[in-house]
């Protein structure tokens, strides 16, 4: 997009959100022309006048707009602009009334009064002395933001940054940067390193200066963190380093060592690797492995008359459970943790649910929780029993001081349970297992179920995995597929698949079959069909109950292209239905939408009145409403809603089509795969393992056959670097 920049004068805000600066305002330009301005432009008032660095877009409602992304910032300075600005309530405590009687004594002096010399300001008839005093402190905070905004767009940094940076610095913002222009970098900020790099180096930061090399080295940690490591080997990290700021290996090293003198990073020795890891997650990794070991170093406990309990427990239900079954359940009423996992059709539910009946006859209280809502829901719907997401049983808040996350349920504030059952364990990080183990009582029992065949967690570490395989904690893995499930094909593949055996590709009388295709517009064109007309008219499912799956986001046949050839045919353009263009998707109220990223602070509200906040990574919901006035939509996500503001639409993206990793913990009546030629990292055993355990009745693959049998043959898996299975076993540290 081609920039431009505007400069004029406020003449309307329209719209300001006070928490993230999101204005919509009219700008009087130079030339004579009122055109509508949106972005990041806080505290901004009528009358101040602007320099606005953007570029042009086309509204569907509003029409031509122009988006802002730097902008410098000058005080009104005539007499009837200073007028305009303080009568707009720019200033807390000036109203139309003070702020005519202030111009009237001060003139085009005004502004330069209320920022240094507040008891002239006292003179004024109206106005005492501790009035002015707080007139004054409020205007000075005013010029403290403009200040910054102006010093942060002589070197083109985004507005948004400002907001951030007063909230934690105040009038000392620009002092702070200037003393360490790297502290940008701290995830808080939301900049990335290379535009900090820059911003640095422009002001005047040499390239071999120890705060650019120690910067570099935490990014370095923090990027390969969201890779999913939890820990880097010292000379991977020190080559990676120096090959990101361009400098001799020697001085990298010396940073490390100084980090680590320092304690901003942990060194420890791990397999024959020395292994840098941020301070937070070697934390993490020491709690978990000390806490767990202590768990399952506890002598096993037998209830009185377990057998009978069995017993009773298939009468009741009318359940003959299998041996490893019984042994499942047996396991979790004697140890304090224990492990059921297996792969689909090995009555994992079923044998959840013989363990949560168990409990009861125990008189154990016992909580449920999953990593995701859609994971949450699915577990209820399968026990009858409420269960919820480990961040809202755990009451995660968002620290706005700190940027930091954090949980009301912690060692000190522990959960009310004698037990509690997560399912979906392989999608669970090592922070967020860490704290969920810090709210367990000191008696509470632990079972963890999943399938470690499917793919990992996204964020660091591959918890569930090297807790199976510590061989430390009891596991218990369910292997026989029941005869009901032998009937599946979507069952059978799931098994061949993980095995490395082709899949049969089945009939169209059976629950998994293939759409041969040859070219990728054939396969977009072909997945639009099935979700718009085949299935619903030739076997009566709803396009609601049906999920189209991609490994990839880009190309023809990745997510973003398949969500705009869905929305079209799903959900196409309406007069009633309102629309806001965001990136190069326009949401239209009634899109089925997903949250991209975990949202502590957003309000939610349920029919019933009740309310509470955060929505999280992987909720889906959909588009109720859209005000175009107050630049905000709705979504409905199950049995709550959220308002979201226009600046917070990144969150969102549409969900008619999601990525495989995206779908993890979620069951479809319906999947449609699309399989077709990409990256080796994405088309592997474990993507197609997961994909095909999505489906509940219907599993459709379109594409090329030639790409299952590449991704059942792709046994790749990237190595994640983790210490927790040594630690575990008593291996590697404390």
């Amino acid at each position: 997009m081609e920039q431009e920049i505007l400069y004029g004068a406020v003449k309307a805000v329209v719209f300001q959100n006070p928490e993230n600066g999101y204005t919509v305002l009219r700008l009087l330009t130079q030339d004579g022309e009122t055109v509508t301005v949106v972005g990041t432009i806080p505290m901004t008032a009528v009358g101040e006048r602007l320099s606005i660095t953007g570029h042009w877009t086309a509204h569907a409602s509003y029409g031509k707009q122009f988006e802002a992304e730097v902008l410098e910032r000058f005080m009104p300075e005539s007499r009837n602009e200073i007028l305009a600005f303080l009568s707009s309530r720019a200033v807390k405590g000036v109203g139309e009334k003070t702020a005519q009687r202030i111009v009237a004594a001060f003139g085009e002096k005004s502004l330069e009064v209320l920022e240094n010399e507040p008891e002239l300001l006292a003179q004024v008839p109206g106005i005492s002395s501790s009035k002015a005093r707080e007139i004054s402190d409020n205007f000075r905070r005013q010029v403290g933001m403009r200040r910054l905004m102006e010093f942060l767009a002589g070197y083109h940094l985004p507005a948004a940054l400002a907001l951030r940076l007063y909230r934690a610095y105040g009038e000392l913002a620009v002092d702070a940067v200037r003393e360490d222009p790297y502290m940008l970098s701290q995830p808080y900020f939301g900049a990335s390193f290379a535009l900090v790099d820059r911003f640095a180096l422009e002001l005047g930061v040499e390239a071999d200066d120890s705060r650019r090399i120690e910067a570099g080295v935490l990014f370095e940690l923090s990027y390969n963190q969201s890779a999913g490591h939890v820990f880097i080997p010292r000379g991977k990290l020190a080559q990676a380093t120096a090959a990101l700021l361009n400098l001799p290996l020697p001085a990298v090293e010396e940073a490390v060592t100084a980090l680590a003198e320092t304690g901003r990073l942990e060194t420890e020795q791990v397999a024959g690797l020395e292994a840098c890891y941020l301070p937070e997650l070697h934390e993490a990794e020491v709690y978990l492995a000390q806490r767990l070991r202590e768990m399952a170093s506890q002598p096993p406990e037998h209830p009185a008359q377990l057998e009978q309990l069995l017993q009773a427990l298939e009468r009741e239900s009318d359940i003959r459970y299998a041996p490893q079954q019984l042994e499942a359940i047996r396991a979790a009423a004697e140890h304090r943790v224990v492990i059921v996992t297996g792969g689909p059709g090995t009555g994992k539910t079923t044998t959840m649910a013989g363990i949560l009946r168990l409990f009861d006859k125990l008189g154990r209280k016992t909580l449920l929780a999953a990593p995701t809502g859609r994971a949450a829901k699915r577990l209820s719907e399968c026990t009858g029993r409420e269960a919820s997401t480990i961040h809202r049983l755990l009451e995660a808040q968002f620290d706005t001081e700190s940027g930091a996350l954090c949980f009301f349920h912690d060692e000190d504030t522990p959960l009310k349970a004698d037990a509690l059952v997560v399912d979906e364990t392989s999608m669970v990080d090592l922070p967020l297992m860490q704290a969920l183990m810090q709210a367990l009582p000191g008696k509470c029992r632990l079972v963890l179920v999943g399938d470690p065949d499917q793919l990992p967690s996204v964020g660091p570490g591959n918890v569930f995995s090297d807790l199976i395989r510590s061989g430390i904690v009891p596991t218990v893995r369910l292997t026989e597929i029941f005869r009901q499930a032998q009937e599946s094909l979507i069952v059978m593949n799931a098994h061949a698949i993980n095995q490395g055996i082709l899949p049969e590709l089945g009939s169209k009388d059976r629950d998994f079959f293939f759409l041969r295709r040859v070219t990728a517009q054939a396969v977009a064109e072909t997945i639009q069909d099935l979700c718009v007309r085949r299935l619903p008219k030739n076997m009566g499912i709803d396009p609601a109950d049906i999920q189209v799956l991609s490994p990839t986001r880009k190309g023809e046949c990745g997510t973003r292209r398949l969500n705009q050839l869905l929305q079209a045919v799903l959900n196409p353009p309406a007069p009633d239905k309102r629309e806001k263009a965001s990136g190069d998707f326009s949401f239209r109220e009634g899109d089925r939408v997903m949250q991209i990223r975990n949202n502590y602070d957003i309000l939610w509200k349920k029919p019933d009145g009740s309310q509470g906040t955060g929505i999280f990574n992987g909720d889906v919901g959909r588009i109720t409403a859209i005000s175009l006035a107050e630049e905000q939509l709705t979504v409905a996500f199950d049995d709550r809603e959220a308002v979201y503001d226009f600046a917070m639409l990144p969150e969102l993206e549409p969900a008619y089509a999601m990525t495989v990793h995206k779908s993890q913990g979620s069951e479809y009546r319906a999947v449609v795969l699309a399989a077709w030629p990409g990256s080796q990292y994405l088309l592997t055993r474990s993507v197609l393992y997961t994909a095909v355990t999505r489906a509940k009745s219907l599993l459709i693959a379109v594409g090329d056959e030639n790409v299952i049998a590449a991704m059942t043959g792709n046994d790749r898996q990237t190595r994640r670097y983790s210490g927790l299975k040594l630690r575990l076993q008593g291996r590697v540290g404390p």
